[in-house]
């Protein structure tokens, strides 16, 4: 008797460690079964949005990132502020920036119109962000899914998390490593900014100030980003100078060039220890390819809230 007493909680207590740690592996057939044309409904809606606005696949890739590195993969970022819940919008690095949530809404009712309450906002960011990348002529990958909604959100940590464009390589090193990103991965990363644009304000520093860059390329941006500081703001310049709307290495190449357009871009090559990973990057677009899925899918797996954890919202801004 006294054995069998001894080994019930052991037993017990080995199948709740297997039960949670299956619960917690996210996996691309997540959805096989629940709803099968998943994939191909988000494709279709992303498909429309790019081709509407080149621009929208890089913002739709960026949503991604700005929400992994917050409390994790959670669609927090999507989360709208109510009276009792003040969300990560209004973050110092997403107010006025972060965009494309139309889109998400667009995505998410054709999803809950073939599938209803089973997809999770979080997952389908993670489907929108390949997509966006495929679209403009990127890699494809196979995405992990199985990630569930926060219900909560958090501006503090949206701004303490979420690396400044004024941040220098120890900072980037830093706030990737804090999500378990390594320094090749944050190289990587960075190279999303091969699409896209920035407004003049996050770069208006790094051409007027800063000697770390070209300066007949510096010259090229003043006139859509005057110095003095409140004009011309909101004016935009592509974040890649030679193919801003094609997802390629070219991003690495003009790093090599001293022509990144932000400071935190021409920080990754500048004489410090990822000089190495962006000269490769610059030579060998497939490294870099290979290494931006990989870097992908390890940030998806930030965190993500699984099994009970979590809902999964009917409407992405709002918790249910």
């Amino acid at each position: 008797m006294a054995s069998s007493s001894f080994h019930a909680p052991t037993l017990v207590s080995i199948l709740v460690l297997l039960l949670g740690n299956s619960r917690a592996q996210l996996t691309p057939d997540f959805y096989e079964d629940s709803c099968p044309d998943l994939l191909n409904i988000v494709q279709a809606q992303v498909e429309i949005a790019v081709q509407n606005e080149k621009r929208m696949g890089a913002s739709l890739l960026r949503l991604f990132f700005h929400d992994c590195f917050v409390n994790g993969c959670d669609g927090s970022i999507l989360l709208d502020d109510t009276p009792t819940l003040i969300g990560e919008k209004n973050a110092a690095p997403n107010a006025n920036s972060v965009r494309g949530f139309e889109v998400i809404d667009v995505i998410k009712a054709a999803v809950e119109e073939a599938c209803p309450g089973v997809v999770s906002c979080a997952d389908i960011l993670a489907i929108t962000a390949k997509d966006s990348v495929v679209q403009l002529g990127g890699p494809d990958w196979e995405v992990k899914l199985g990630r569930r909604d926060a219900m909560t959100a958090s501006q503090a940590a949206a701004n303490s998390s979420i690396p400044p464009p004024t941040s220098n390589l120890d900072q980037l090193i830093s706030k990737y490593a804090a999500q378990g990103l390594s320094a090749q991965d944050m190289v990587a990363l960075s190279g999303a900014h091969t699409i896209g644009q920035a407004r003049c304000t996050t770069f208006r520093n790094h051409i007027y100030q800063e000697t770390n860059i070209d300066s007949f390329f510096a010259n090229t941006r003043k006139p859509n980003c005057p110095g003095t500081p409140g004009q011309g703001d909101n004016n935009l310049a592509p974040l890649d100078i030679q193919t801003p709307t094609l997802f390629d290495n070219s991003y690495f190449v003009n790093l090599v060039a001293m022509k990144g357009l932000l400071h935190s871009d021409q920080e990754l090559f500048n004489g410090g220890s990822t000089d190495a990973i962006v000269q490769n990057y610059s030579q060998n677009p497939d490294a870099f390819i290979q290494d931006f899925i990989t870097a992908m899918i390890k940030m998806g797996d930030i965190n993500p809230l699984t099994g009970s954890d979590g809902e999964i919202r009917t409407n992405c801004r709002l918790v249910n």
